[in-house]
């Protein structure tokens, strides 16, 4: 049996690659080995870092409400300390956002907190 060079299976995998390789410079765009290898290396280092997205997000909110906290004279460790005692069943993604959109709601969870903590 003859060995096909130029049928559409082979093609069509060549393809797919080079569709994804689409934005990156150089041979990595055209050529379908440098493409394959930056492609492959492209998609584990997303499929990490979608991982690695939620720790930074948490570590943003953590900054944000640290931000927050220390306006009002508590530190963060103090503040959700206090917030766990108070029995505030707020996320560190809600408590991000409220101190941004509404700081009159989080300043009354900080006197909260700050009860708590005396208590």
């Amino acid at each position: 049996m003859s060995r096909a060079i130029d049928g559409t299976k082979r093609k069509n995998r060549r393809v797919k690659i080079l569709k994804l390789a689409k934005g990156f410079r150089g041979d990595r765009k055209s050529n379908y080995k440098p493409a394959k290898d930056a492609v492959t290396k492209a998609l584990g280092h997303a499929y990490v870092d979608r991982r690695d997205r939620k720790h930074e997000f948490r570590t943003l909110w953590i900054a944000r409400i640290n931000a927050a906290v220390r306006e009002e004279g508590m530190t963060y460790s103090q503040f959700i300390n206090g917030v766990n005692k108070a029995g505030i069943k707020l996320n560190r993604k809600a408590l991000s956002n409220m101190a941004i959109e509404d700081p009159v709601a989080f300043k009354a969870v900080v006197e909260a907190a700050k009860k708590a903590v005396q208590a």
